[in-house]
């Protein structure tokens, strides 16, 4: 493919091929029987309007190789990136056999082979555009169409698609033809092949329909799903989102499958969602992990109704579609007995959205999505987290019933079409009886956080900073009872000034934003800051106290706060902590301060504190539980050669008595030996043996990828650059060559950074890209060079993806530098 090919889509050239078409269906046969490359026989019917009659445009088809393509039987080019098709008619049909490569990056249809037992597995990954790497396809979500699909593939593999299939085999050749598809977007198309193993089959029944429910996974790994609460969770998401949207669930089945080197958490394919193979878990985690997993299951189901069967036009309202999944899947989380889930949110997703907001590339909830580069660059904080905030502000503001009932008008309206954010939002202005335009255009339409701070001098005192929003928050009045501080009186309010004044009880701690109804950063008055820095673990509501502990980093983050404040801070309170989703932010939070806020020369110093304390605590709080677990894997990432001994312990699952120590943990604890030097490859290779599996694949490679002498790092570096490695195995090797004791080893690489970073750009596909530009950013060299550097290239490279990513991590040196300034 030429180097200067323009591989993007424009959201004009969109808009006016919807326009000019109508596809009527899609018939792909695909033929999977070869190793490196599969074949695709496509057939596509389409009409244009009367307009665009003896008009051209183009269909996309991204780095195939075409052996031939017709248009009512007439030869039309291709350019690597599009088939022109000239010479429109009324009602045309184009034929086109073509291949093209598996995919190794996860973008397109993704071929895996797994180290364990050499089975192959397919799956396809098509949002935002990238079904065009698959089969010749409008690629844009307005232009849906019916799908038939027939596979041609080993008689001993499974194939799943969106609809249900029937297979005849013939010798060692399987052929599968697949029910019509009704019509749905291009990006949902699924395909997933190979050795998988259906883990379970259930149903989910009611007095209309019966919908066939199916989990697979890699046969390597069957053995470890949790069908049962997999299941379970579903189950209850079906029930949840029927009731609230009056709407039963639209398609035929609903296959969710675990596939390999996945670059999400999930994807919401029609009937097929594929799921990221870390939510199978081979070993203990914590219990925020298998929350998330909750909640990523909700949330891709909720996508079956909004998203789905309900599209956005272009992907201006990407945001409506993440926005509304994440907020709908924590109710229904709640539902499902997970009765903490806002406190995951605020603690997770929100701690997300307010570091993107703080960006200089921050944009509108409502974005200016002007081609695919700008798309992929806002699966973003602000698309998902933020959105999802403000829509938690809208119900607050609207009430959840009236909300709900908007909803249920916009399915009604728009079941099987596209719509945009303004026919929601019409729909919800009439269920609740209020003008949303002014709301929509504080919330959706600006950028930014507001700090609300307070005081209390004859009543309470709250300033918003500009630009001044509608706020509804909960106020909360919190005083000691025994020895846990509990809300002993809470108040609703609006602010819509720049100072608001209200009466309250005084009490040690007040909170504004209590319940967690709005979107802001938070500064407590005098009297809370002390009350929280010697209590903050006595709240006894979780909530409260990850918005507690949300004040506090922000704090550290804007330097108004030491990092070494904010460590102590944990130390003393994180024992007490129950929340599992909020203790593993703070050990992420922690990492962050002595990373990246502790001057270079101090940071042995607290990093050795810290990590000693945390091998006291893990004594001290209960056997086994949830921040055991999470103490221990925080040590063992701190832990340095004064603490070989216990890390050595570790390795050999040998732990603390009543904590068993997984597989998993062990190959942490051994990647930090080599990291240290007291370990190699002789300890890598005998791990490997013992553990030969995909996951011991993968640790192994990250283990050696951490051996501490230049030549290790020299070769990493080559191997990294070569354009070799999957997905995955970039991932693991960037990861693995950047953990460091002794910065010096890393430092020849800053220049090569810079020097390397825009050419790769140009030559790797995005996901492959961004791994490599905020993998290996120098993040190890915080300095003002670095930080004159970034920019640089910043604002020189053609990459608008690049320049973007480049943009915020010269934020992040700036904002580490400051930091350290002021510590």
């Amino acid at each position: 493919m030429p180097a200067s090919l323009t591989t993007t889509i424009t959201r004009h050239q969109a808009q006016l091929r919807a326009a000019m078409l109508e596809v009527d269906t899609y018939e792909l046969h695909f033929d999977l029987t070869h190793d490196d490359v599969f074949t695709v026989d496509t057939v596509v019917n389409f009409s244009v309007s009367a307009t665009a009659i003896g008009h051209s445009t183009d269909i996309d088809l991204l780095g195939h190789e075409v052996f031939s393509a017709e248009l009512n039987g007439q030869p039309v080019t291709y350019d690597g990136a599009v088939l022109n098709l000239p010479d429109l008619r009324e009602n045309n049909v184009l034929v086109v056999r073509s291949s093209a490569q598996y995919s190794t990056t996860g973008e397109g249809l993704h071929r895996y082979l797994d180290p364990y037992d050499e089975a192959v597995y397919l799956y396809s990954q098509c949002a935002p555009a990238d079904a065009r790497r698959i089969f010749p396809v409008f690629d844009q979500p307005d232009l849906k169409a019916r799908y038939k699909i027939q596979v041609t593939a080993p008689a001993h593999w499974q194939v799943v698609s969106n609809e249900p299939g029937e297979c005849t085999i013939n010798d060692d050749v399987a052929h599968w033809s697949f029910a019509a598809t009704p019509v749905m977007s291009s990006y949902l198309f699924a395909l997933i092949a190979g050795e998988y193993v259906q883990v379970a089959h259930d149903s989910w029944d009611t007095h209309d329909a019966s919908v066939a429910l199916g989990l697979w996974s890699r046969r390597s790994l069957a053995r470890y799903v949790d069908a049962e609460e997999i299941f379970s969770i579903t189950k209850n998401g079906f029930a949840f989102y029927e009731e609230q949207f009056d709407q039963a669930y639209p398609y035929t089945k609903y296959d969710q499958i675990f596939v390999p080197e996945f670059n999400a958490g999930a994807m919401e394919n029609i009937g097929a969602v594929t799921i990221l193979e870390d939510y199978i878990f081979r070993s203990p985690v914590p219990q925020a992990t298998v929350q998330r997993r909750a909640i990523t299951i909700l949330h891709e189901l909720a996508h079956m109704w909004f998203g789905n069967l309900v599209t956005m036009k272009w992907w201006d309202d990407l945001w409506l579609s993440e926005s509304f999944a994440e907020f709908v899947s924590h109710i229904a989380a709640i539902d499902a007995g997970f009765t903490d889930a806002w406190t995951t949110f605020n603690a997770t997703e929100k701690t997300w959205a307010y570091r993107q907001d703080q960006l200089t590339t921050t944009h509108p909830v409502v974005a200016d999505m002007v081609d695919l580069d700008a798309v992929a660059g806002n699966f973003d904080g602000i698309t998902y987290a933020k959105g999802a905030s403000v829509l938690r502000q809208l119900v607050a503001l609207v009430g959840q019933d009236q909300f709900m009932t908007g909803i249920r008008q916009y399915f009604a309206e728009h079941a099987w079409g596209n719509a945009e954010f303004s026919d929601l939002l019409r729909h919800l202005e009439n269920a609740s009886e209020r003008d949303l335009s002014d709301w929509s255009r504080q919330w959706l339409h600006s950028t930014g956080v507001n700090t609300l701070s307070w005081q209390r001098h004859n009543g309470l005192t709250i300033t918003q900073t500009q630009p001044v929003r509608q706020h509804r928050v909960g106020i909360g009045c919190y005083d000691f009872t025994g020895d846990k501080l509990t809300r002993t009186h809470y108040v609703e309010t609006d602010l819509n000034a720049e100072i608001t004044t209200l009466d309250i009880p005084d009490t040690p701690l007040v909170l504004v934003n209590d319940a967690d109804l709005t979107y802001a950063k938070l500064r407590a008055d005098t009297t809370s800051v002390r009350t929280l820095t010697d209590h903050l673990g006595a709240i006894d509501d979780s909530l409260a106290r990850s918005l507690a502990w949300g004040s506090s980093w922000d704090q550290t983050r804007d330097a108004n706060a030491s990092a070494s404040w904010f460590l102590e801070l944990v130390l003393d309170h994180i024992a007490s902590e129950t929340d599992s989703s909020v203790v593993m932010m703070l050990m992420r939070q922690v990492a962050e301060s002595i990373d990246r806020y502790i001057p270079t020369a101090q940071v042995p110093l607290y990093r050795h504190h810290f990590a000693s304390r945390l091998w006291q605590l893990v004594q001290q709080v209960p056997a086994g539980s949830d921040v055991q677990l999470q103490l221990i894997q925080a040590f063992i990432r701190h832990a340095r050669n004064d603490d070989a001994t216990t890390v050595s312990a570790l390795a050999e699952k040998r732990g603390p008595e009543g904590f068993s120590v997984s597989t998993d943990m062990a190959w942490t604890a051994l990647q930090r030996l080599v990291a240290m030097g007291e370990a190699g490859e002789a300890e890598i290779d005998a791990a490997e043996i013992e553990d030969d599996t995909s996951t011991g694949y993968l640790a192994a490679i990250q283990a050696r990828a951490m051996i501490p002498i230049p030549e290790n790092k020299a070769a990493t570096w080559e191997l990294i650059t070569s354009g070799e490695p999957t997905n995955l195995e970039l991932r693991h090797l960037v990861m693995g060559f950047r953990d460091v004791h002794d910065v010096s080893l890393l430092r020849p690489y800053t220049d090569q950074y810079f020097d390397t970073v825009d050419g790769l750009w140009g030559t790797s596909s995005f996901e492959m890209a961004e791994t490599f530009a905020v993998g290996l950013f120098p993040m190890w060299e915080i300095s003002e060079q670095t930080a004159q550097q970034t920019r640089d290239i910043a604002t020189t490279t053609t990459h608008t993806g690049l320049a973007r990513i480049l943009t915020e991590l010269h934020d992040d040196v700036r904002r580490a530098l400051t930091a350290r300034a002021a510590f």
